[in-house]
């Protein structure tokens, strides 16, 4: 077999996951629109028609990359809907903000939130992808608390979707607070004060 023969069929020269993994870092750090095509392409290590080929264009690619900070092994969102009560559900979810929000080792604030925030006009399709990400988030969590609710854990006359939004309130302050510098311990003292707020609300009137 030739060697031109053995080329057929093999991977990729760069490796999709790890390419779209820096991307995500550059548009953490700069925003949709701060983050230039020759930013990407030189972090990501591939030039720009092989970007194009692997995915689509600039606005693809920043909605895969949010796709992937969503499923990060330290995403705090989705794993606070499994915990068992609705307490430890608004607890998991305001410590797990407090702490990824400030975290060192990547951009402070939320990727999902800062990217709404910052889009123009012309980003459109990216500021109401974001925004509309950020209502399923706020309707799953309803969901789940409607679920606590029908266990007895809320009161009867709880309204939900005011407690869903209550905590992402919460949340979406402490993207913006670490984003202008708050610190993890000021990010927690606020998570503290939220969830007693939570807490009282879960009290019969």
């Amino acid at each position: 077999m030739s060697d031109s023969q053995t080329q057929v069929g093999r991977p990729r020269a760069f490796d999709l996951d790890k390419a779209l993994q820096k991307a995500l870092e550059v548009f953490w750090e700069k925003g949709y629109e701060g983050a230039s095509l020759p930013d990407l392409t030189e972090a990501m290590g591939i030039n720009k028609p092989s970007l194009y080929a692997a995915f689509g264009n600039k606005e693809q690619l920043f909605l895969k990359a949010v796709e992937l900070y969503e499923n990060r092994p330290c995403a705090f969102f989705k794993p606070a809907l499994l915990q068992p009560t609705a307490y430890q559900v608004a607890e998991h979810m305001l410590f797990g903000a407090a702490a990824a929000n400030a975290d060192p080792s990547h951009p402070k604030g939320c990727v999902v939130v800062q990217g709404a925030l910052s889009c123009s006009d012309s980003a459109n399709n990216v500021k109401q992808a974001l925004i509309e990400k950020r209502r399923n988030g706020e309707l799953q969590l309803q969901q789940r608390l409607e679920q606590a609710k029908a266990a007895g854990e809320l009161p009867a006359d709880a309204d939900c979707g005011a407690l869903a939004s209550y905590l992402v309130v919460q949340i979406q302050g402490m993207s913006i607070q670490a984003a202008s510098g708050a610190s993890a311990e000021r990010l927690q003292q606020v998570a503290a004060i939220a969830l007693q707020g939570f807490k009282a609300m879960l009290q019969p009137g």
